[in-house]
């Protein structure tokens, strides 16, 4: 842009306010800008839960944290929250602030914080983001692509309205950092359950919103043929009652017994465990994008969600979706019911098949698109 330069700028804030995935597919933002501005301090913002996703990111001078709203908070409290944070980020004196969503909270920061530059993307379809005040609240505007792409393509397009462009597609990979700690606590957990690094295939069927899972039966048939066919498994999941629930059903169906470490990781040491592992095999979830950010061959089911927005990035893959025409929908299930046909109607083969094939060719990505089939409600999500 020709009124913007880069050499001006000696302090970013990048703002994500949103879930665990969307964070860590922020930090090729932040890489991209520390690369090409190595003196460039850069900070970030994001929901306290979410932090892991950023912490100890080398390119990264500050996080700061921020509670998502909650109701019970009285406004007192919320006043004084809010002003702590303002004053602590005013101290650094921004030259360019990044907003990478829709929400209110950037706008409003970029008036208070008042650096000489602030982007954000046109958000035209979104209630409020063309008004008066939310235009002024930024000096950038850039569009989003009429065409689907994937989030960090469109997360980078604010460098890229301003000038800076990546080299190469490797300046743009995913990055996770894990500490010692939870380095010696993943190593701890292989020697205990008598594992080889580089051996076991991981998986993690579960995911927080449960209209994104797979078939609990078909997942048990899953786990038993790869057993049967000499690959050690481990099963994990997030530590909510509900993916633990989810898992001890799978685990009630099968024949062969896994490792079972559901539940016992934090995200950052279950970064670890995908790390050490051979393959990872999983659903659209915060697991899916730790394990492109290592690179790690990925099998991954996707039902209601975007794979061409969400899927893994720049890591050999196999994506299987089905074909029903009502895909990508968005919804939390068919109807709301919080069960989604479409991912369902994958079967254990396809995915059998997938895994064999990435073991095999451990170079590519591919999506592929399986026949969509009715089935009866094997499972209740």
């Amino acid at each position: 842009m020709s009124n913007f330069n880069w050499q001006e700028i000696k302090c970013v804030l990048v703002i994500k306010l949103r879930h665990h995935g969307d964070v860590l597919l922020t930090s090729p933002v932040i890489n991209q800008i520390k690369q090409h501005q190595p003196s460039t301090e850069i900070d970030a913002l994001v929901y306290e839960e979410t932090a892991g996703m950023l912490r100890d990111l080398p390119s990264l001078n500050n996080l700061y944290l921020i509670k998502r709203g909650k109701r019970d908070q009285g406004l007192r409290d919320k006043y004084k929250t809010e002003s702590s944070l303002v004053k602590q980020l005013k101290v650094r004196q921004y030259d360019l602030v990044i907003h990478l969503t829709e929400s209110w909270r950037g706008a409003i920061l970029c008036r208070l914080l008042k650096p000489k530059y602030s982007v954000v993307a046109k958000y035209p379809h979104r209630k409020g983001q063309q008004t008066r005040l939310w235009k002024s609240s930024f000096t950038h505007h850039y569009p989003l692509p009429s065409r689907i792409r994937h989030t960090v393509d469109k997360h980078v397009d604010a460098l890229r309205h301003l000038g800076m462009h990546p080299e190469k597609p490797s300046d743009l990979k995913l990055e996770l950092a894990v500490n010692n700690n939870d380095r010696e606590y993943v190593d701890r957990l292989i020697i205990q359950n008598n594992l080889q690094a580089g051996d076991y295939i991981l998986f993690h069927p579960t995911s927080r919103w449960l209209f994104k899972c797979w078939n609990e039966s078909y997942a048990a048939q899953l786990i038993d043929q790869l057993i049967e066919l000499g690959h050690p498994v481990v099963i994990t999941s997030g530590p909510a009652e509900s993916e633990r629930a989810m898992v001890s059903r799978i685990l009630g169906q099968c024949q062969q017994s896994p490792v079972d470490l559901s539940g016992q990781t934090t995200l950052k040491q279950l970064g670890g465990l995908i790390s050490s592992s051979r393959l990872f095999v999983g659903v659209d979830s915060v697991p899916m994008h730790i394990a492109a950010a290592f690179q790690k061959p990925t099998v991954v089911l996707f039902g209601p969600s975007g794979d061409k927005e969400w899927g893994p990035w720049q890591t050999p893959c196999r994506v299987l979706v089905s074909d029903a025409p009502c895909r990508p929908c968005g919804m939390d299930g068919c109807a709301g019911s919080k069960r989604s046909d479409c991912i369902q109607s994958i079967s254990t083969q396809h995915v059998l098949q997938s895994i064999q094939d990435l073991l095999q060719d451990r170079y590519t990505a591919k999506t592929i698109t399986v026949e969509s089939a009715v089935l009866p409600a094997v499972n209740s999500f």
